[in-house]
C-alpha cells in the first residue's frame, strides 16, 4: 500500500539515502562529463580553487544538508547538484557559488557545526583523528581498543580502535559481515572492501551501526558508531560528517575550521557559457484533495508558475486566491479521495500530523512530519520541521481530519546538524478551506464530528491518497 511506503520523520525532513552516503571518503567523484557544458564550466571554476577550499566547500555542503559524497576536492555531478540545491530559489542553478553564496554556505555550516559542538580531535589512545559532535556525545570513556564517546542517555556510542600489525583487513571484514547466529535480527545493509579500508553498515531490530577500518604501516585503525533507529533523523547526517573527518594515519597539523572564502566563484566567461545551457527551473509544493478533481494548496506554491502538474496531472487555477489558499482543477484521471474535514479551530499545543514530500535521490518521496498547533495573535499557525517545496502541506488532527493547509512558505532550507528544526508557519484552517470551496462552486461537505484518536499509521492509511505533489514550471 502507498501508506506503507511513507517515511515517518520524527524530527527531520529531506533525508538522504544513508547506505551510499556512509561510504563517504571511499572514492572520489567521477569527473563531470564533458558533454554537459554547464557542468564542465562549473567544474573548471571549482578546480581553479586551492584544494583546501574545494574540500571546505564540500564539507560545508555536508553540514548544510545538501551533499553526501566524499570530501575529495574533485568536482562531479554530486557537487554540482549539491551547490544547486543549496542555491535553490536564491540563485542561478549553474553549479557555481558566488562570493556572497560561499559566505552564506560557510555561515550555515558553521551554525550547524556549532549546534552539534563538532570538533576534530586527535585521539591519543589510537593515533587517529576524527570529528566528535561534543554536544551530542558529551560522555567520554575508554573503549576496549581505543576511546569511547556517548550521548548522555547512552543511546549513541562512538568507539575508536587500533590494533598492531597482525590480523588482516580482509579477515576483520569477513568477521564483520558474517552471519551472527546468536543475533539473528542483525543484518548488513551496505559493505565495501578496498585494499586499504572497509566500510560496513547494518541494522538490528532497534538500532543501526556503521564501522570503518583502515590499514596502514602501524596496523589497523578505525571507528564504529551505533545508535537507536528512532534517532536516525539526527544521527545519520552526523555519521556522514564524522566519516568525512576521519583520518586513520594523519600527518601535519590538525585542520582548521572551515573559513569563508573571499571569491570562490567561477570565471565570468565560464559562467556565461554555462548560462546558455540552463534548464527551466522548477518549484515544488503539496496539495490536498477537496473535491473529486479539485485540490487545495498554498498560493505561494503556485505563484509565478508557467505550467502546473499535480500528482502527474495538468492543473489550472480554479477562480481566485483567497486568504493565502488556491484551489486547482485537475484534468483527467480518476476521482480523488477526499479526507474528512474539521471546522473547529486549532488549539495551542495540540499535536498534529503533516503530510509532505521531500527530495531523495532526485525523486519526490512522501514524508510524515510532526506538528503542533499555535496561535499567533488572532491567527492560527503550526510548528513543524518544514523545508522548501513543502508549502501547501495539509495538516491533520489526531483523529485523521483535515484541519488546515500550510500557507506559510518555507523558502529557506534550514538544517541544524542535518536536522530540520521546528518553525512556525501560517495555516488556513478547515473552516477557511470549506468557505473557499463553497465560493468556488464545490458542493458543500458536512464537517466530521470529533472521534477517538488514531495511530499515525491509521491516519496515514486513511489520508495518504488524498495528498499529491505539485510541480511548478517557472
Amino acid at each position: 500500500m502507498r501508506a506503507r511506503s511513507l517515511r515517518l520523520i520524527v524530527s527531520a525532513a529531506l533525508m538522504m539515502p544513508l547506505c551510499a552516503a556512509l561510504s563517504v571518503g571511499a572514492h572520489a567523484q567521477a569527473p563531470a562529463p564533458a558533454a554537459n557544458p554547464q557542468l564542465a564550466a562549473a567544474q573548471a571554476g571549482f578546480e581553479s580553487l586551492p584544494e583546501p577550499e574545494r574540500k571546505a566547500i564540500q564539507a560545508d555542503l555536508i553540514w548544510s544538508g545538501h551533499f553526501n559524497g566524499a570530501v575529495s576536492g574533485s568536482y562531479g555531478p554530486l557537487t554540482f547538484r549539491a551547490i544547486n540545491a543549496f542555491k535553490a530559489g536564491k540563485g542561478t542553478p549553474d553549479g557555481v557559488l558566488t562570493a556572497a553564496e560561499r559566505r552564506s554556505l560557510a555561515q550555515a555550516a558553521q551554525a550547524a557545526r556549532g549546534a552539534a559542538g563538532f570538533r576534530v580531535i586527535a585521539d591519543e589512545r589510537t593515533g587517529l583523528r576524527i570529528g566528535i559532535p561534543m554536544t551530542v556525545l558529551p560522555k567520554r570513556d575508554v573503549a576496549p581498543a581505543g576511546s569511547r564517546w556517548q550521548s548522555a542517555d547512552g543511546k549513541i556510542t562512538l568507539d575508536t580502535s587500533a590494533a598492531p600489525p597482525g590480523e588482516t583487513l580482509e579477515a576483520v571484514f569477513q568477521k564483520a559481515t558474517a552471519p551472527t547466529p546468536n543475533n539473528p535480527g542483525r543484518k548488513i545493509t551496505y559493505k565495501l572492501l578496498r585494499p586499504d579500508f572497509f566500510v560496513v553498515t547494518g541494522e538490528t531490530p532497534t538500532g543501526k551501526f556503521y564501522r570503518r577500518l583502515a590499514t596502514g604501516p602501524t596496523g589497523l585503525r578505525g571507528f564504529s558508531i551505533g545508535y537507536e533507529k528512532a534517532l536516525s533523523g539526527t544521527v545519520d547526517k552526523l555519521v556522514i560528517a564524522i566519516a568525512a573527518s576521519f583520518e586513520p594515519f594523519p600527518s601535519g597539523p590538525l585542520p582548521a575550521a572551515s573559513a569563508v572564502a573571499s571569491a570562490p566563484s567561477a570565471p565570468a566567461a565560464a559562467t556565461a557559457a554555462a548560462v546558455a545551457q540552463l534548464r527551466p527551473t522548477q518549484r515544488h509544493g503539496v496539495a490536498v484533495a477537496v473535491g473529486d478533481r479539485v485540490v487545495a494548496t498554498a498560493a505561494a506554491a503556485i505563484e509565478g508558475c508557467r505550467a502546473l502538474q499535480v500528482g502527474g496531472r495538468t492543473a489550472q487555477l480554479r477562480g481566485t486566491v483567497q486568504g493565502g489558499l488556491a484551489l486547482l482543477d485537475l484534468q483527467g484521471g480518476a476521482a480523488l479521495v477526499v479526507p474528512s474535514l474539521r471546522r473547529e479551530a486549532l488549539t495551542e499545543g495540540e499535536p498534529l500530523l503533516l503530510l509532505a514530500f521531500g527530495d531523495e535521490g532526485g525523486r519526490r518521496v512522501s514524508l510524515v512530519l510532526p506538528g503542533q498547533g499555535m496561535t499567533i495573535g488572532p491567527a492560527s499557525a503550526v510548528s513543524a520541521p518544514l523545508q522548501p517545496g513543502q508549502a501547501g502541506s495539509p495538516v491533520f488532527d489526531r483523529q485523521g481530519r483535515l484541519s488546515g493547509v500550510v500557507t506559510g512558505n518555507p523558502s529557506d532550507k534550514v538544517l541544524v546538524a542535518g536536522v530540520a528544526p521546528q518553525r512556525s508557519y501560517a495555516v488556513a484552517e478547515g473552516s477557511a478551506l470549506q468557505d473557499h470551496a463553497a465560493k468556488s462552486g464545490l458542493p458543500p461537505r458536512a464537517p466530521a464530528a470529533p472521534g477517538p484518536d488514531l495511530s499515525t499509521g491509521a491516519i496515514v492509511e486513511a489520508v495518504a491518497a488524498s495528498v499529491l505533489p505539485i510541480a511548478c514550471a517557472l
